[in-house]
């Protein structure tokens, strides 16, 4: 009989896993997680940063297990069962059982390219029969509930607390990454959040739904504030970006030229990935690929050519079709730099976009016992909170050029007129010949 297990976390100090919890933490398919970094290609810059999805993984169904108990003390889980209760720190502990290798990155290619998004692949591993053992004692349908509360699709009450906008796996992140970064930026009042959680009716449906007492407001003006600094300093850092769009142009390379197929890149580990890419390159075969695997071992990373700040393009909105690689976004690189005397291959556009980690849809009750919503559909906030998170969703967010293997200087001003151009026109520019960046 499985027995349940203290650990040691440098973070959160003591974590205890109930008996549940260490049999899906000793599954081969969560096991897979201590080899897939946290942050992906950030320890190239921030040496530190090699802490993995497995310790995200724990810290945030520790997180769930205190929100719990102090939701239960308020009295504040009515009529929820001790089966519905417990799906929620294992849910949490299996949010990311689906990553791809790298973390985020291959999200960022073009739909079709990869067999979809990580929670999407949820399922999957949920089905493997060992998570499906420790599961059996929750009910037959325990794998469907976790798998609608990783994707944010549950009406269970507190689905919030797994997936939303102050869910606690952003609250875990935050604080971790930060800490094994060695930057003082991912700053969160956790405690203040957490004894400020409530379960609240809406207003509008009468549905109940995680939110936040009125007096949590100063700790969640906290969460967003660090969201920001950390995405400007660490997840954006330019040289953190640069290692992350030439590992895409590696795999979507190694895709086109059928070295690896999708759905090999599920499952699959950091090392593993990078191993298999290097024995396929070998001879010959895929030479380039297997080039730019070496470069990005050796840290020798594309060059910053310019930047662009989104707050300061014209429309923040535009853009649009530099965000996801694809065709298109291929095409104009391989234009650009041609323009600027590369050859084709030497030129990378980086428009990252995480517009829903800026987002907030949330309940507040106010000290006069009243409920209201802050967010898309409701009140702008207490202070304004909603436009003040786009505000600073668009200052942290970058149009950047970088070149390879020789570092190019282009006008920030040219930058923005590329991102000024519809998908149509730039179309139009390639196949007339017409300049992108003129």
């Amino acid at each position: 009989m499985t027995r349940p297990i203290t650990i040691r976390d440098p973070l959160w100090d003591t974590i205890r896993l109930e008996a549940d919890a260490c049999r899906i933490v000793d599954s081969q398919v969560f096991q897979r997680l201590r080899h897939i970094r946290q942050l992906g290609h950030a320890h190239l810059v921030y040496p530190g940063a090699t802490h993995t999805r497995f310790d995200h993984a724990v810290g945030v169904y520790h997180l769930a297990q205190r929100a719990l108990a102090l939701l239960s003390e308020r009295g504040a889980l009515g009529d929820l069962s001790d089966s519905e209760c417990r799906i929620i720190p294992l849910a949490a502990l299996l949010h990311d059982i689906g990553h791809y290798p790298f973390s985020h990155a291959l999200e960022e290619l073009e739909e079709g390219r990869i067999p979809g998004h990580h929670e999407a692949l949820a399922g999957r591993f949920l089905a493997d029969a060992e998570v499906r053992a420790a599961l059996a004692g929750l009910g037959e349908d325990a794998v469907g509930q976790i798998e609608l509360l990783i994707c944010g699709r549950s009406d269970h009450p507190l689905q919030g607390l797994v997936s939303g906008s102050l869910d606690l796996d952003k609250i875990e992140y935050l604080k971790r990454d930060a800490t094994f970064c060695g930057v003082p930026y991912g700053v969160v009042d956790v405690d203040r959040l957490l004894h400020a959680l409530q379960v609240l009716k809406d207003p509008e449906t009468g549905l109940s739904e995680v939110g936040v007492h009125e007096k949590g407001i100063a700790s969640l003006e906290s969460l967003l504030f660090a969201k920001y600094q950390m995405f400007r300093n660490v997840y954006w850092h330019h040289a953190v970006r640069a290692a992350t769009v030439l590992y895409k142009r590696i795999i979507a390379d190694a895709l086109e030229q059928k070295l690896i197929e999708p759905e090999e890149l599920v499952g699959q580990t950091d090392e593993g990935i990078l191993f298999v890419l290097e024995q396929r390159t070998r001879g010959g075969a895929g030479s380039d690929a297997g080039a730019l695997v070496q470069a990005l071992r050796t840290r020798k990373l594309p060059k910053r050519a310019g930047e662009v700040v989104a707050a300061e393009l014209a429309d923040p909105e535009a853009g649009s079709w530099l965000v996801v690689d694809s065709p298109l976004k291929r095409a104009a690189e391989d234009r650009v730099a041609e323009e600027i005397g590369l050859p084709a291959g030497g030129a990378y556009l980086d428009f990252p976009e995480k517009r829903a980690m800026f987002h907030l849809n949330l309940l507040v009750q106010r000290r006069d016992g009243g409920v209201l919503r802050i967010g898309p559909g409701g009140r702008t906030g207490l202070i304004g909170i909603t436009r003040v998170a786009e505000e600073l969703y668009h200052t942290a967010r970058v149009l950047r050029l970088f070149t390879w293997p020789e570092r190019r200087e282009v006008r920030p001003a040219a930058l923005a007129q590329l991102a000024a151009r519809s998908a149509a026109e730039v179309r139009q520019r390639l196949a007339s010949g017409a300049a992108l960046l003129g």
